[in-house]
Formats: structure tokens, sequence, C-alpha cells
């Protein structure tokens, strides 16, 4: 074969043609059966009382990534003291000095905003975290959508919230950051609506926050609807049953959905039962990192 048949063949291979357009790429989520790929991370958040209290810091939670061997951390913004560099910069050189990767900031936002000033305002606040993220090397934040306005519709919200993320994604990726929308309540309640925004806003550079404690019914059908859209995973210890009833997670049947639909990224830790973070999160990454390795085929 010479070289201008070659050329001109692989080119026009289907491969080639969804490599070269990202859009397209994420337009196409992974079917079941590819190969799949985990990394295990801590989120700041199931630590909430002492960092809000001030009996733990974000420099603590490096080193608590480093003690029980998880690869990253998901960052909650709540107890920043600021977005200054001289609280950023610090950060980001420890987690690299340690080997730990601050790959995601988990921020509030309420994106249901009914008038073009709040939405702007909420734009705002999308822009302030994405140069936060950048300065600390994130790559992905976790948003919000927010509740449905009481004198509006869902379909409404829902439009206001595909602007929002519309803008924001243009900014976000610029930058070379995703945004995850996380399924927590409010016109995230529902997976179908979750999908709908994502496929609506159109962007690579927007996905699914897949938090897997938050549905409160079909809880499987949901996390199997959204998994093909996730681009970062949150895990609970706890999360509902069929019956309605809340009960331990099934990690395991968790890690083959994952695996079968060929997820590859994070999933992080997220523990917000009664026992104490510090003596249970450790015991539960090394139940995470076990499985990780177990059903990871790539």
């Amino acid at each position: 074969m010479n070289r201008r048949h070659f050329v001109g063949t692989f080119a026009s291979s289907p491969l080639l043609l969804f490599a070269s357009s990202p859009l397209r790429l994420f337009a196409s989520p992974p079917l079941p059966g590819q190969a799949a790929r985990f990394r295990t991370a801590i989120c700041a958040y199931s630590f909430r009382d002492a960092l809000k209290a001030k009996t733990m810091t974000y420099d603590d939670l490096v080193r608590l990534a480093v003690e029980t061997g998880v690869d990253g951390l998901d960052l909650t913004v709540y107890w920043f003291p600021d977005t200054s560099d001289e609280f950023l910069l610090p950060l980001r050189r420890l987690a690299y000095k340690n080997g730990v990767h601050i790959y995601s900031l988990s921020i509030r936002t309420d994106m249901c905003q009914p008038t073009p000033e709040l939405r702007d305002k909420e734009l705002g606040e999308i822009r302030k975290w994405v140069d936060a993220a950048q300065r600390l090397g994130a790559t992905h934040i976790r948003v919000f959508g927010g509740k449905v306005p009481k004198e509006s519709t869902e379909d409404d919200a829902a439009g206001w919230v595909v602007e929002t993320l519309k803008r924001g994604a243009e900014y976000a990726g610029a930058r070379g950051i995703i945004l995850g929308i996380e399924n927590h309540g409010g016109i995230t309640e529902k997976g179908s609506r979750v999908v709908e925004i994502v496929k609506r806003v159109d962007s690579p550079w927007v996905g699914i926050n897949l938090d897997t404690g938050n549905f409160q019914r079909q809880v499987w059908e949901q996390i199997e609807l959204c998994l093909p859209y996730a681009v970062n995973v949150q895990i609970k210890s706890e999360m509902r049953n069929d019956d309605g009833t809340r009960g331990p997670s099934d990690w395991d049947r968790l890690f083959r959905l994952f695996a079968r639909y060929g997820y590859k990224g994070y999933i992080a830790i997220e523990y917000e039962a009664k026992e104490d973070p510090a003596v249970v999160v450790p015991r539960e990454c090394k139940r995470l990192r076990e499985l990780a390795r177990k059903y990871s085929t790539a």
C-alpha cells in the first residue's frame, strides 16, 4: 500500500473521525463492555464538620490521601479561606510533592434562576471557581442544578440551567476544565432530566457528576442511565433500597456496573453517615482500592 492510499484509508476510518471531533466523541457515550479504568479519591465533604470547625485543614486531606493510598482529592470548597494564590498555590505544591492529584473542586451553584441578572451571577460564580481550579491544577468542577422556583415549571428551570451551563462550558472549556452537574434533587432529581440537560448543552466540557447515593427511587436504573455521561463518580456508604429505605451501598454491584459501562475516571468516597469519618474513611478507602483493582480492565 503506498503512502497516499494508506493516509486516505486511515483518515476515513470511523475511529479517526471520532478522535478528530471531541464533541462527537462525548455525544456518543461508551457502550457496555468497553475497557474500564478507575482511580480512587476522597471527597473533602466527608470531613465537613472538622473542616468547618478548623480542626482539620486541606493540607491534612493531602496527608490523609497519602496515608490511605488513594490517587486524588475532590475538594469541596465551602471551607476555603479564600481563592488567593497565597492559599491555593502552596496547597497545589503540597499535593504534587506527595503524588496526590487535586483533580476536582465541588462548588455550590443554583442555576434555576428566572432572570438574566441572576443567571449572570451564577455564571460569575462558576467562572470564579474555574479560575481557582486552574491554579490548583484541577480539571473537573462539580456544580448543582438547583431548585425549581415555586412559580416556575420544571421545563423552564431546565432551560435556565442549560443556558448557564452552555456559557459556563465556554469559559471552562477554554481553560481545559470539565463541569459535572450532579444528580442532587431539585431540577436534577431524575436521571432522565440530568441526561436531557447534558445533551442539550451539547459540549465536550459538560457531563454528569454521578452521586450514587442521591437517587430516591429506581436507583439502579437511574445510575445506569447516567453512567455513560459520568465525568466523576461520588460513592457513598449508604444508598436507597428498592423499598424506599436506606441501607448499606452494594459497592461490588456498583463497580461491576461501572466496569460494564467502561467508565474511566475517579471514584471518590463521600462519607455522610454518622460514624466518625476519621475511623471509617480510611477503612473504606482500603475497600475502594481493592474494588478498583479488581474491576479495572485497562
